[in-house]
């Protein structure tokens, strides 16, 4: 699908700031350079720029522009919001049950979309109401995963499976059980996440 008017207008407007952001940056550089160059010998300030260049085209090349990590946690922000309403409206839990500690814990997006796509998982498709809650997981962590692949430049490898997720994969053959306590633990750690917006920026 060819993009429309407005996003080439938007994606245009993208890389004419980050080609002045590097402008100015490589500009700062070449001046600390130059002064470098007026205290020092040649080969001293031949390796100073050389070390200047390597730092303009790092600073160019690999860290997300502030204003993507914002919109991509303004993003999130939202998608587990509305998911976060979406299970305390469906889903009521049975009196009496509690999930059982340790909880999930955040280690950036990898851990993540490891953590929600193993929950998806165990939620059967066969419980009541339960489609679209596995369609909006699936969403998020198809964004976080493709924001991820996008922006860090060293890829991690796969991380474990946390300790709840082993347990509740252990017990899977009984499907409303485990259903129900994924969907607790699916909105246990979403609630998680949107305190802990920061580790989405952690490669």
């Amino acid at each position: 699908m060819m993009p429309c008017r407005e996003e080439r207008i938007t994606a245009n407007i993208r890389r004419n700031n980050n080609l002045y952001d590097l402008f100015l940056l490589g500009i700062t550089e070449l001046l600390g350079t130059w002064y470098i160059q007026r205290h020092t010998t040649k080969m001293d300030y031949t390796l100073a720029l050389l070390f200047s260049l390597l730092h303009v085209f790092s600073v160019g090349t690999a860290a997300p522009l502030p204003v993507e990590v914002v919109k991509m946690k303004s993003k999130v922000k939202w998608m587990a919001e509305q998911l976060v309403v979406r299970l305390n409206k469906d889903f009521q839990v049975p009196p009496g049950l509690t999930l059982s500690p340790p909880a999930d814990i955040l280690d950036g997006p990898s851990s993540i979309v490891t953590v929600l796509d193993g929950y998806n998982s165990l939620i059967s498709d066969t419980f009541n109401g339960v489609s679209q809650v596995k369609f909006d997981i699936s969403s998020l962590t198809g964004y976080i995963g493709q924001w991820r692949q996008g922006h860090c430049t060293e890829q991690r490898p796969k991380p474990s499976v946390p300790g709840p997720l082993q347990e509740l994969q252990s017990r899977k053959e009984f499907i409303h059980t485990v259903s129900i306590e994924a969907l607790m633990r699916v909105k246990e750690f979403l609630n998680l996440l949107l305190k802990n917006l920061d580790h989405l920026e952690t490669c």
